[in-house]
C-alpha cells in the first residue's frame, strides 16, 4: 500500500521560486499526493510576490502558474473545514505556531485520521519540528 504525502507550501515554494530540482525529483517519486486549498492560495501569492519584487520576470511567472495548475491537477485538495479550523486553533508542541502553519499542521492531522500513514513533505522547520512531535513522519529526511 502506498503512503499519502501531504504536501506543506514551503516545498511547493522552493521548488517553484528557488528550483529546487532535487527537491522536484523527492516530490516527484511520491504518487499519492494531498495537500490544502490554502497551499493553492499561498502558492499564487508566493509566485506574485516573487514578480512583484521583480525575482521573477513575466515568463517565469506564467511558467510558474502553469507548473502549479499542473501539480494541483495530481494531488487531493483537503477543504479547510470547521474541524481543521478549530484543531488548529488548540496548542501545538513547540509554539509559537503561526496560523498559517498551524492550518498545515491541523490539514495534515485531518489526513492522517481518515486514511492513516500519512507523512508530511515541508522545508519549514517550525512545521518540520512539530509534524515530527505529533507522530507525522517527515520528508525529505
Amino acid at each position: 500500500m502506498s503512503r499519502w504525502v501531504y504536501v506543506e507550501t514551503s516545498a511547493v515554494l522552493r521548488i517553484l521560486l528557488e528550483g529546487d530540482r532535487a527537491l522536484l525529483k523527492r516530490l516527484a517519486r511520491e504518487k499519492k499526493l494531498v495537500t490544502s486549498v490554502l497551499t493553492q492560495v499561498e502558492s499564487a501569492r508566493g509566485l506574485l510576490r516573487a514578480s512583484a519584487e521583480q525575482r521573477i520576470d513575466h515568463r517565469q511567472q506564467r511558467e510558474g502558474q502553469r507548473w502549479l495548475r499542473g501539480f494541483f491537477r495530481s494531488c487531493d485538495l483537503m477543504a479547510l473545514d470547521d474541524a481543521i479550523c478549530e484543531r488548529a486553533g488548540q496548542a501545538f508542541p513547540i509554539e509559537p505556531v503561526r496560523t498559517l502553519d498551524a492550518l498545515h499542521l491541523a490539514s495534515a492531522l485531518a489526513w492522517e485520521d481518515a486514511v492513516g500513514g500519512a507523512v508530511i513533505f515541508s522545508c519549514d522547520d517550525r512545521v518540520r519540528d512539530n509534524a515530527r512531535a505529533l507522530g507525522l513522519t517527515v520528508l525529505p529526511a
